[in-house]
């Protein structure tokens, strides 16, 4: 009698290799199935969001927000500011005649 891992082996196969294919074989229903599952539900903070922003308290939008959003905003007009002032440079450089 024949066992099964003989009958691999003669294959050219061994049983890790099965074990192996047989996890393959499964991945695409265990990508569907995380996939399909349901989802937590969540507040929604829009209203929220929205009477805080819409507040007629005088102040700019960028700094309704708090602390993180004011230092965002100087992050980017900082990063904003040093990106066109490299570019003028660059093209000042670029315009001068070469020297010989």
């Amino acid at each position: 009698m024949v066992t099964a891992a003989a009958r691999q082996a003669a294959r050219g196969f061994t049983l890790s290799t099965t074990s192996t294919m047989n996890r393959l074989l499964k991945l695409p229903r265990l990508a569907t199935s995380a996939f399909s599952t349901t989802t937590k539900q969540m507040k929604n903070k829009v209203p929220d969001h929205q009477k805080l922003f819409q507040a007629d308290n005088g102040l700019p939008v960028h700094i309704k927000g708090g602390t993180t959003d004011v230092l965002l905003y100087r992050l980017t007009m900082s990063i904003t500011l040093a990106g066109t002032g490299y570019c003028l440079f660059w093209i000042l450089c670029a315009c001068q005649p070469k020297g010989k």
